[in-house]
């Protein structure tokens, strides 16, 4: 099967499709993705383009009606639930590409697929930003004066954003309201230990998020964590852009139980590192409520990059 994504330059959902194709892929072997960017109406018209983005199942259009006109102009999916959003979801996605659901990609790492970049209204995202930096530079979240002129702008108290944030699981609060996790940062101790180069070792909340932070830093980094059956290390560093495993045949494990709630309680726990694909299915076979699907080395570190990569790069109000 080849699946292509269709873009115009810098689309905002891109990401988020793409995201959400790596969820919905999740453990196939079958599938050929590719991506291209499309910029003028002629391209749009030749590659059978119907608005930003669109997805292409072996040349055909799973999405568009009988007659659409190619466009390059941006483009909106009404869901099985009648919400508007600028991607398919990720059950939407499995059901077209034939692919049986998980439940994993319904979950966390990505908020169901809708991403961890928080909205730009009431302060949300420049409050988050300001907590992210402030793991990214401290190893610990901001203060209150921070976080107060971070909101300050918005006219809000920071006390209602960090509410709102930890509504929509960008982070979490104990009870007294102090931050203890920002997705990708855990402000308690975690197996998965990041050191940042030039900066903090930080710990994050799960393999994912490990794995997206030096992209979202743009910074060289090690990540070492356990694999949870042999109580093996398992090292993953960054270099210039390019990732070095130890040892080699190291995969990820991306499970759920099947529950509500935050990502933090109902998959954190489950995706792990582990030191081969033996390991990781052993593991899991030992739990029953749980789904999921071991990751290559590939598909961890892409889904790690296009959950966190995001975060710092988009600007600040």
């Amino acid at each position: 099967m080849h699946v292509e994504m269709l873009t115009v330059p810098d689309c905002p959902n891109g990401p988020v499709l793409r995201e959400r194709l790596i969820l919905a892929l999740a453990g196939r072997t079958d599938v050929k993705l590719t991506e291209h960017v499309v910029d003028d109406q002629a391209e749009a018209e030749r590659r059978g383009m119907h608005g930003s983005p669109t997805l292409l199942v072996d040349g055909h259009d799973p999405f568009a009606a009988p007659g659409t006109a190619a466009s390059v102009s941006c483009r909106l999916y009404r869901g099985t639930d009648g919400r508007v959003g600028g991607a398919p979801s990720v059950a939407e996605l499995r059901r077209v590409l034939g692919t049986p659901a998980t439940g994993v990609a319904n979950r966390a790492a990505g908020r169901s697929g809708q991403g961890r970049l928080a909205p730009i209204e009431g302060g949300l995202r420049a409050v988050q930003q300001a907590v992210l930096r402030s793991f990214a530079t401290t190893g610990a979240p901001p203060g209150q004066a921070e976080l107060e002129a971070a909101a300050e702008p918005f006219a809000v108290p920071a006390a209602r954003v960090l509410a709102e944030l930890a509504t929509e699981d960008f982070l979490t609060l104990d009870d007294t309201g102090r931050i203890r996790a920002a997705y990708p940062f855990s402000a308690t101790a975690t197996e998965h230990v990041v050191q940042i180069a030039d900066g903090p070792t930080v710990w994050s909340m799960c393999a994912i998020d490990a794995l997206g932070i030096p992209v979202m830093l743009g910074a060289d980094a090690v990540i070492t964590s356990t694999d949870p059956v042999t109580g093996d290390p398992v090292r993953v560093e960054f270099t210039g852009g390019k990732t070095t495993w130890q040892p080699a045949t190291a995969v990820v494990y991306y499970g759920t139980r099947p529950d509500t709630g935050p990502a933090a309680a109902v998959c954190c726990d489950y995706l792990s590192f582990f030191t081969d694909r033996a390991t990781a299915e052993q593991a899991t076979g030992q739990h029953a409520d749980i789904s999921g699907a071991v990751l290559d080395q590939t598909e961890a570190e892409r889904l790690g990059a296009d959950i966190f990569g995001p975060l710092l790069a988009a600007p600040a109000p």
